[in-house]
């Protein structure tokens, strides 16, 4: 058999409610597609609910983290391009056409939530900032830097397996990795939907700071004058 082209990666931690509708449209749409669910130590019926649907499921013995599932998707995806997203509704299968319309042109291609998207304003503040600070330093208009909804050459993600947290900062570091190393980006606007069950499992103020000491670390080792220098002219 032919290896497939595309790998679709889904992390999912105790998203049993929704994960199901997932899979089965996103296989309707792309019924030659690799899915793959790494199921992040669940404790509902994420599994079983995932391998009814027609995913490939991995599992970790016990709750590591989202970008943890995500490097264990990169893993053992056998395509040639990689497709992340979320379980629980938020993002559109029928958007990942929208990102691999333009592969392999782009080195990756990553889905922007339109503006008044962020369920508060305190996350909507602080997705700003971020976007900010991480276009000062890859000198690169980054629109939405904490994006989990992307399509990436297979080859470029194992090459910055390395880098990636283990956390939900995972976007962040695989956005300034490929902008500060010369690859090339393209944002393309979704039609992403708030979360259709449960809660996010993103904490503002601790997620905001490993957020934060990611883009400063990958600043000091790609590109460490855009942050440095300026504070030494203080």
């Amino acid at each position: 058999m032919d290896k497939p082209e595309v790998s679709i990666i889904i992390p999912a931690y105790n998203e049993a409610l929704a994960l199901g509708d997932v899979i089965k449209n996103t296989k309707s749409l792309y019924p030659d597609f690799e899915i793959i669910v790494i199921n992040d130590g669940s404790t509902d019926d994420t599994v079983s609910i995932a391998i009814d649907a027609g995913a490939i499921v991995y599992s970790h013995p016990y709750n590591i983290g989202n970008g943890a599932a995500i490097k264990s998707g990169i893993r053992i995806a056998s395509g040639t391009i990689l497709v992340f997203m979320d379980g629980d509704g938020q993002h559109d299968p029928e958007d990942i056409g929208k990102l691999l319309e333009y592969l392999p042109e782009f080195d990756m291609v990553v889905g922007a939530r339109p503006k008044g998207h962020q369920a508060s304003w305190g996350r909507a503040f602080g997705n700003r900032i971020y976007n900010w600070l991480a276009s000062y330093v890859a000198k690169f208009p980054v629109q939405d830097l904490t994006s989990g909804f992307r399509a990436v050459k297979s080859d470029i993600a194992r090459n910055f397996l390395y880098l990636l947290p283990n956390t939900y900062s995972y976007p962040t570091t695989l956005t300034l990795g490929v902008l500060r190393s010369g690859r090339s980006l393209k944002y393309v606007v979704i039609d992403a939907k708030l979360r259709k069950t449960g809660k996010s499992k993103i904490k503002i103020f601790r997620d905001g700071v490993k957020f934060f000491m990611i883009i400063t670390k990958i600043c000091a080792l790609y590109s460490p004058l855009r942050i440095f220098l300026p504070v030494s002219l203080l």
